[in-house]
């Protein structure tokens, strides 16, 4: 008898519960569990129809995605549910919580659907690189029509009831006790005589699509999705349930969805998933840790930053002070915060009634003794030690005692900003990426004295207000910024070396990245890049070494808002500028750089595995706490596609031996300025381990 399946006789009626915590995995253990109670089910003259149901919080929310890289087990969830399909007595599912992937996949295959309202359902396995491989394509078109069962599978966004029941996926929403209520629906289904409805039975209509449909699909993903693997084959699979028998549109499903779980690209996505849920593990913080409780938040700076900041906590419905020095700066960024929602409001996307709920908790403030009694204050101010250090000096006169006192800084030392308070333990990091409302990454910067539970309060309220938060340690640029920075510093020298900026960041594109590294520079401002440099005292020493940013800017080339920095712009078109190539030249011939033709692999080569090296000494110096932290600080803020993965699974991946050797490579061509391995990187290799493997031994 199974642990995890049960069987149940009520009347005539047999209950399957599946009761596997904590979401009802569908493991080996449970389709093992299934398959034998199928016999049982199936064998009872008694029984004339029976519902699936699940014990606990959730119906089925997936797979077990830890068995995707160990060898298939029979039997196999397709086998499983084509079993359940062919049952001649109907079967109903019954569905609470959410019916994921291969769980709404098993509700597809049963030949009845109820759910409580407050149920939803979705297949969301190309977020893992993968296509619903248990014919979900297949059987869900056959209810939802190919439009919006496409729409469902390439956006991995859930439905809920009410729209499975619009949309005729779900048949029933059961009031009140969900076991009750489908042990009636199926004893109505026997008591008409109601056929055994069988998805795969049903033809695809196909009517209204136009002909062209696939091929418009196929256009929009070149563009939307961009170098993600599963997207184009969910369209094939799609296609297919339009055009073919079941059995061979199945059988392409199977095989489509091998080859994705076989791709890197999904290797990637899938080893993301589990890293943004290790990155919330800090080894030395309890889980249990008592809070500090933060019922209002202040924020100094009314600029772009910190209007950004306050958004992010007025929509979570926590109260904002914001101060700043001068009125007018003041009134524009409130006037900032409500254009921001009503922009939200012209589109449909909110309420007006929330708009005016939310501008509600905020208040202005002109003076520090405003901020008296908030829990938490985060300074966005300019990006200067002495003005930082300033605002914390004020801070510590004016704050109750327990506040949290957080800085935004991108790249100074949180401790020198600490140490002019009396309450070190008090001060962290907290470092917003912009614009501040949009973007998801928080890293969060743990001094030298930062007490536990303010790093687990600050851990507590990213989640609150919907950040992916990384801790990370002090350093210059911490982890994004410190190992971003190798990245431009590549690409600013290759200009002198002769490799146009355009080509430069075409190849960055072309092998993922939301924008190449010169255009990044430009839209952020050649000045603010610049301005951080100069407060990195380790910066190198090399005259060549972020040369051409610093020209431009001395030319007053600033970038994106100047329409001239590495590009010159038409609007926010990038176009090339025979100006930059011309400074470039002359620079090169000043600093006695021999120009030459590099190649593509070069190019990237230089781009990722300075990265890389400089990822590594991060985890040395334990200022990531694993490879998986730095992989989720590159994909949440600095635009690598997740089919990447990150910058150390992908070293991961594609040998850290190759590596180890294109980096002794530069190193013997250009000196050891930049190019001297990371001790982490040629350990790993002698070892014949990777950074995935080091950072779960060090666990």
């Amino acid at each position: 008898m199974s642990d995890v399946v049960s069987f149940e006789r009520v009347g005539n009626i047999g209950v399957i519960t599946i009761d596997n915590p904590p979401v009802n995995a569908m493991s080996f253990a449970v389709r093992k569990g299934l398959w034998e109670i199928l016999d049982e089910f199936l064998a009872d003259p008694g029984i004339a129809a029976g519902i699936l149901i699940c014990a606990g919080r959730t119906f089925i929310a997936g797979a077990d995605i830890t068995e995707f890289d160990k060898p298939p087990e029979d039997p196999w969830l397709p086998k499983v549910l084509l079993r359940i399909e062919a049952s001649p007595k109907p079967v109903v599912a019954a569905l609470h919580g959410t019916a994921l992937g291969g769980g709404f996949e098993t509700a597809l295959a049963c030949h009845y659907r109820c759910a409580l309202n407050s149920a939803s359902m979705g297949l969301p396995e190309v977020n893992l690189g993968l296509l619903p491989g248990a014919g979900g394509t297949q059987r869900l078109p056959r209810l939802t029509g190919i439009p919006k069962a496409l729409e469902m599978i390439l956006s991995g966004k859930p439905m809920t009831a009410a729209e499975g029941k619009a949309s005729g996926v779900i048949d029933e929403i059961i009031e009140g006790d969900l076991r009750a209520g489908a042990i009636a629906a199926a004893r109505k289904l026997v008591e008409q005589k109601a056929p055994v409805r069988r998805l795969s039975e049903l033809r695809v209509n196909t009517s209204d699509l136009p002909a062209d449909f696939f091929q418009q699909a196929r256009a929009k993903l070149a563009k939307e999705a961009r170098g993600f693997f599963s997207p184009l084959r969910i369209v094939e699979c799609l296609e297919a349930a339009a055009q073919k028998p079941f059995p061979e549109a199945l059988e392409l499903e199977t095989r489509l969805f091998n080859e994705c779980k076989a791709s890197p690209h999904s290797r990637a996505q899938r080893y993301l998933f589990f890293a943004e849920r290790t990155i919330t593990k800090i080894p030395d913080i309890p889980k249990d840790i008592p809070l500090r409780d933060i019922k209002q938040v202040g924020i100094i700076g009314a600029g772009t930053m910190g209007t950004g900041i306050a958004i992010n906590f007025l929509n979570a419905g926590i109260p904002v002070i914001q101060l700043e020095m001068n009125e007018e700066a003041l009134d524009r960024g409130v006037a900032r915060i409500r254009k921001t929602y009503q922009d939200y409001v012209d589109k449909g996307r909110l309420k007006a009634e929330v708009l005016e709920q939310r501008m509600a908790l905020h208040t202005k403030a002109l003076a520090y003794e405003a901020l008296a009694g908030a829990d938490l204050v985060i300074e966005a101010v300019f990006e200067d030690m002495k003005v930082k250090r300033e605002v914390f000096t004020r801070l510590d006169q004016v704050c109750k005692p327990g506040a949290i006192l957080a800085t935004n800084t991108s790249s100074l030392d949180v401790d020198a900003i600490a140490a002019v308070t009396r309450r070190p333990e008090d001060v962290i990091g907290l470092h917003f990426f912009a614009p501040a409302n949009i973007m998801v990454l928080l890293e969060i910067v743990r001094g030298a004295k930062t007490a536990k539970d303010v790093v687990a309060t600050s851990m507590a309220l990213a989640k609150r207000i919907k950040k992916t938060a990384v801790l990370v340690g002090v350093c210059f640029g911490f982890v994004g910024n410190r190992v971003y920075f190798p990245y431009i510093r590549e690409a600013d020298l290759m200009l002198l070396e002769g490799v146009a900026p355009e080509r430069i960041d075409k190849l960055a594109y072309d092998w993922g990245m939301a924008m190449g590294p010169l255009s990044v520079v430009d839209l952020s401002g050649i000045d603010v890049f610049h301005s951080a440099l100069m407060e990195w005292k380790d910066r190198p020493a090399d005259p060549a070494a972020f040369r051409m940013l610093g020209l431009l800017r001395e030319q007053g080339r600033l970038g994106q808002k100047t329409s001239a920095g590495y590009f010159k712009y038409d609007g926010r078109k990038p176009l090339p500028d025979p100006v930059v190539a011309d400074l470039a030249r002359q620079e090169a011939q000043r600093l006695g750089i021999a120009r030459r033709e590099i190649g593509d692999t070069e190019v990237i080569e230089r781009l990722l595995y300075s990265m890389v090296n400089e990822g590594a000494r991060v985890l040395e110096e334990g200022i990531a706490l694993r490879s998986c932290d730095i992989d989720v600080v590159f994909t949440s803020g600095y635009g690598m596609p997740r089919y990447r993965g990150g910058p150390m699974i992908y070293a991961d991946m594609i040998g850290l031996g190759n590596v180890l050797e294109a980096t002794r490579k530069y190193r013997d061509r250009y000196g050891d300025r930049y190019w001297t391995p990371a001790p982490l990187l040629e350990q790993l290799v002698r070892e014949g381990r990777t950074f995935e493997q080091w950072s779960q031994d060090k666990a």
